[in-house]
């Protein structure tokens, strides 16, 4: 199979600010698609990517339902139904079990998974009008194995995967594929989190996670970017309700 293409196709990537979303717009821009890049607010940054790649910004919070309602109302009016949606944010604090503030324990399971349960229950009429669709949900390693003071974060990354299995089964006969990836430690500013908990400088931190990968190394969003595009290739369709780990052999285990 050649690399996909998504000439003329609408692709809603949330948390596109910065880093792995950044990316994967660019990279789907690269492929010919259109591009709507999303995040919480409008910013420099967000309007410089979508300048960047001939794309469209598509602002909210995406916690918020009514906001993630408005958005994908708007980009149908605007630019047309979205046919890839890559749900890509993410929220993370961390803090000891007995500790965490439940206002803030809440924030991170509204952002992760209910945001994307929002994303999802509002682009899914276009795509039954076009009578498909590709959904690729971002989780991620923690949400495989869990994190120690990370409860909220992996939990959400859990729900995401159920999230994917279920829907799946739901979806898939409609010709509306879901499936989801599973990064382990990639280079990207959230790492800042991991070393500001941590109390030491992020490049100490890149080497202690490198430290327990068998390729020696973290990884690139590059590489996220490549398998969430093929996931989202509409010439794969056999490939459903599955989670992709992207780790570096760090977790080899089914999800």
């Amino acid at each position: 199979m050649t690399s996909p293409r998504f000439d003329g196709k609408l692709v809603l990537v949330t948390g596109a600010a910065q880093g792995m979303g950044s990316v994967i717009a660019q990279h789907f821009a690269s492929l010919g698609a259109r591009v709507a890049v999303n995040d919480r607010q409008a910013d420099e940054r967000l309007d410089a990517l979508a300048s960047k790649i001939g794309g469209v910004t598509a602002v909210a919070d995406v916690s918020d339902p009514q906001q993630v309602s408005d958005m994908i109302a708007k980009l149908k009016s605007d630019v047309g139904d979205v046919d890839v949606l890559v749900s890509n944010h993410a929220y993370m604090t961390m803090n000891s079990f007995l500790d965490y503030d439940a206002d803030e324990w809440w924030r991170v399971i509204d952002t992760n998974l209910g945001g994307t349960f929002s994303l999802i229950q509002n682009v899914l009429p276009g795509m039954r009008r076009q009578g498909a669709g590709r959904i690729v949900v971002t989780s991620s390693i923690w949400g495989v194995c869990g994190w120690p003071e990370a409860t909220a974060y992996s939990a959400s990354k859990a729900g995401l995967i159920s999230l994917v299995k279920t829907l799946g089964r739901e979806l898939g006969p409609e010709n509306i594929v879901v499936n989801a990836v599973a990064p382990g430690v990639i280079d990207t500013p959230q790492l800042q989190v991991d070393a500001d908990a941590a109390g030491m400088p992020l490049s100490d931190m890149h080497a202690v996670y490198a430290e327990g990968i068998p390729l020696g190394r973290i990884g690139q969003p590059i590489e996220i970017a490549a398998t969430i595009a093929m996931l989202a290739d509409f010439r794969l369709r056999s490939l459903v309700g599955q989670t992709i780990q992207i780790n570096g052999g760090e977790i080899r285990s089914r999800v």
